[in-house]
């Protein structure tokens, strides 16, 4: 398969000389000389799996998407390597969207499951720890924060996913030792679920009593989609700012979407992968499996965002909102978001951009706890995931996890009104800072249009920006 300079040959590549699709599944062994495979080999197959199987999927051979997913059971598993374990995840996702297509039969698979909410946000808390991600997002926005609201005395910010208090504890401590004494500090946090607030307005409350800082709380129980702008409580005279950590996304159903209930009709299987690109693949980790070769020039990260027309930037639901955040005139806009293209209408390329995204972000993991790891396995399942289950699975209003690249959001924000505020270096050094103090050299930080984007390897995954009222 490898050639003696450790690069790969098409043509002694293993996969054509596998069986593909050619096996029906029975109960003896179906598929013995799956367990032959090397790490690499199965690794390859995986992804060639994935793929037809989505192919499958998506132009309604059900009996083919079967017979791959059979295929998929005798080699992933949620305990393996890196490939392995993103395998589990993607064809249980491409299950599921199969499962929809019988609404009946789908609602009576789920009628019993009971979502566990004290699992989930344990398993957040877990991901802000061991991952340096929103722990960057959260420096750099209150550096943002800080610089924008110098001299202030009434200063108000705004949370549209406010969930972890540990940001604005933070804001807090910054705001208190200002040289010019600290602002009357008010935060609005909106979350859909009451007890959450109440959880962070209690510590937030705390934290602010115990530095002497005049403060408020106001909670605001509700889904983004369905917030009312009156219920912010913005008032004339105080300088506003507003935090939106990866919410925005979920508001860019387009109308078409809109109309959709559920994938329970074909797709059109559109471009598919390049399976010739996935034979020159050699290495062990699935980011370098998908990366490797360049020869046929595709690469998501240059390629997606050109793969949409500018029309596709503009969505009802996206554009009030922000047109409505516009009419508050806030002094800054803080938005992190994930920084890949999984919006596509095409399956087969949001597969094809989610392998990688994720890819990328199951490496992190692979590198920070071990494979029996009982934390990993709650990351990776209720939040990995889920995220993978939504792109995959949904469609219409049920897909919420639409996330689209830096630079189609900047051209959103712009056309809404918003200028670029360029962030600042000690916010760059701050957040260099606290990468490496997580002795890994997979992670890194990149300057990009004036905003920051917190990458692993060279793989882009989540870009932070600022922004301000413009007349």
């Amino acid at each position: 398969m490898f050639q003696e300079d450790g690069s790969s040959s098409v043509t002694s590549s293993p996969l054509p000389m596998f069986p593909m699709m050619t096996l029906s599944p029975g109960t003896m062994s179906p598929y013995p000389w799956l367990k032959e495979l090397k790490p690499e080999e199965r690794g390859l197959y995986l992804i060639h799996l994935l793929v037809n199987c989505a192919n499958h999927v998506a132009s309604g051979s059900l009996e083919n998407a079967n017979i791959a997913l059979d295929q998929i059971s005798h080699l992933a598993s949620p305990q393996g390597d890196t490939m392995q374990r993103i395998a589990s995840y993607f064809s249980e996702a491409l299950a599921d969207r199969v499962l929809r297509a019988w609404p009946g039969v789908y609602k009576a698979f789920h009628s019993t499951r009971i979502p566990v909410v004290a699992e989930e946000i344990l398993a957040k808390k877990m991901f802000f720890e061991f991952c340096p991600f929103m722990k960057v997002a959260f420096v750099i926005s209150n550096q943002a924060i800080v610089e924008s609201m110098e001299g202030e005395k009434m200063v108000h910010v705004i949370d549209l996913n406010a969930t972890e208090p540990a940001q604005w504890c933070a804001l807090i401590r910054d705001l208190s030792a200002r040289p010019e004494g600290p602002p009357h500090l008010r935060i609005t946090g909106v979350h859909q679920r009451k007890e959450v607030l109440e959880q962070m307005a209690h510590i937030l409350t705390e934290e602010a009593e115990n530095l002497d800082l005049p403060f408020q709380f106001n909670p605001v129980v509700s889904k983004l989609e369905n917030l009312d702008i009156e219920k912010l409580r913005v008032k004339t005279g105080e300088a506003l700012a507003i935090s939106s950590i990866m919410q925005l996304h979920t508001l860019l159903a387009s109308e078409d979407d809109l109309r959709k209930k559920s994938p329970s009709t074909p797709m059109n299987n559109g471009i598919g992968v390049n399976l010739q690109r996935v034979a020159h693949m050699n290495q062990s980790t699935l980011r370098e499996l998908l990366e490797k070769d360049t020869v046929n020039g595709y690469s998501p990260s240059t390629d997606s965002a050109s793969s949409s027309p500018m029309s596709s930037i503009h969505s009802p639901n996206i554009d009030s909102f922000l047109n409505a955040l516009w009419g508050l005139s806030p002094k800054v806009m803080v938005v992190t978001e994930q920084d890949s293209d999984h919006n596509a209408k095409n399956l087969m390329e949001r597969l094809s951009e989610s392998l990688y995204f994720y890819a990328a972000l199951f490496d992190c993991l692979e590198s920070a706890l071990p494979r029996g790891s009982l934390e990993r396995l709650k990351m990776e399942k209720m939040i990995l995931g889920e995220e993978i289950k939504n792109i995959i699975a949904c469609e219409g209003v049920e897909r919420r996890e639409r996330h689209e690249k830096l630079e189609k959001w900047i051209q959103r924000l712009e056309l809404a009104g918003f200028a670029n505020v360029p962030l600042s270096y000690y916010a760059m050094l701050q957040a260099k800072r606290l990468l490496q103090s997580y002795n890994c050299d997979g992670y890194r930080i990149k300057e990009e249009n004036g905003c920051v984007v917190i990458c692993w390897q060279d793989r882009p995954l989540y870009a932070v920006s600022a922004w301000k009222f413009r007349r």
